[in-house]
């Protein structure tokens, strides 16, 4: 038997989950997963016109999980070992249940626009997680760029909301907090098994729990359907739900969870962009200035050693 046979399932998820040389494919595909991101806070506003919030979360997980089943049963995947469904389940109550519902909460009464400069705190919070999580140290002048990153967004958040944070705030600040605990995991997962069976095999574990929640949340909560809120909602079901996350975790295994998550800076000045063509909203000159000077961060976070 030789010493790679030999080593323990944990031995094998530590070996990989080592930061790899970035490759450009991989930074291809985190690109990809962060322009199907940037279209899911306007997707939920306009599932928002015709579904409550709760059925709108609801719904999204069962039509994900039934899309992402039947191409697991389409490609004979094989179910992970025992060792995986720990993580496998971080990633479901991050990615699949808990920030697509805190950030519906927020959208209620929060603008897009807001929601997706606040959000651009996520890959600082994603970094914190994965350097716990995974023994990583990224270099000093990695963080002193996320950081300042991470500054722009706080004191964005505090000037737009009045010098106090509002309950939306709330909502979007605990969803960074489960959403980089979701991508940690699920990054980690994609170095010893497929990129899209980890999205995949975490949004069928839901779907026992989705399909009830559904029923019973389109019980209580009316429904207005039109062309907006269809097309809103098949949006964040297929597009940010399941093949934003297949390219994204893969994305993460070729580059490393901490420079990948740092390409997400990028995601709230795209999302500005969709909120003005799709939604007509108006932005403040805090906004995109607050959108650029993350971007500068990028360049930084991007080229610092790892």
């Amino acid at each position: 038997m030789t010493a790679q046979n030999s080593a323990t399932a944990p031995e094998r998820i530590a070996v990989a989950t080592r930061p790899t040389r970035p490759s450009a494919s991989g930074t291809l595909q985190a690109v990809l997963g962060v322009v199907a991101f940037s279209l899911t806070f306007p997707a939920t506003a306009w599932g928002l016109e015709g579904f409550g919030p709760w059925s709108l979360v609801a719904v999204r997980s069962v039509l994900a999980a039934l899309i992402a089943g039947a191409c697991l049963l389409a490609t004979g995947a094989r179910v992970p070992e025992r060792h995986s469904w720990p993580g496998l389940a971080v990633v479901a109550a991050g990615v699949v249940v808990g920030f697509p519902l805190l950030t519906t909460l927020a959208l209620e009464t929060s603008t897009t626009a807001h929601a997706a400069v606040v959000v651009g705190l996520l890959p600082l919070t994603t970094a914190l997680f994965s350097a716990l999580r995974t023994g990583h140290r990224p270099s000093r002048t990695f963080w002193t760029a996320a950081l300042a990153g991470a500054a722009a967004v706080v004191a964005f958040t505090v000037q737009q909301s009045g010098g106090a944070l509002t309950t939306a705030d709330m909502y979007l600040f605990a969803a960074l907090l489960i959403c980089a605990a979701g991508y940690t995991e699920g990054g980690r997962l994609a170095r010893v098994m497929p990129g899209w069976h980890v999205v995949g095999w975490a949004l069928v574990l839901c779907l026992p729990l989705g399909v009830p929640a559904a029923a019973l949340a389109l019980s209580y909560e009316p429904v207005h359907v039109t062309a907006h809120s269809v097309t809103g909602l098949l949006w964040v079901a297929a597009g940010s739900q399941f093949l934003g996350l297949v390219v994204w975790y893969r994305g993460m295994a070729a580059i490393g969870i901490p420079k990948a998550s740092q390409l997400q800076l990028a995601q709230p000045l795209l999302t500005l962009v969709w909120s003005v063509l799709l939604l007509g909203e108006h932005l403040t000159a805090a906004a995109p200035l607050t959108a650029a000077a993350v971007l500068v961060c990028i360049a930084v976070t991007q080229r610092a050693r790892g």
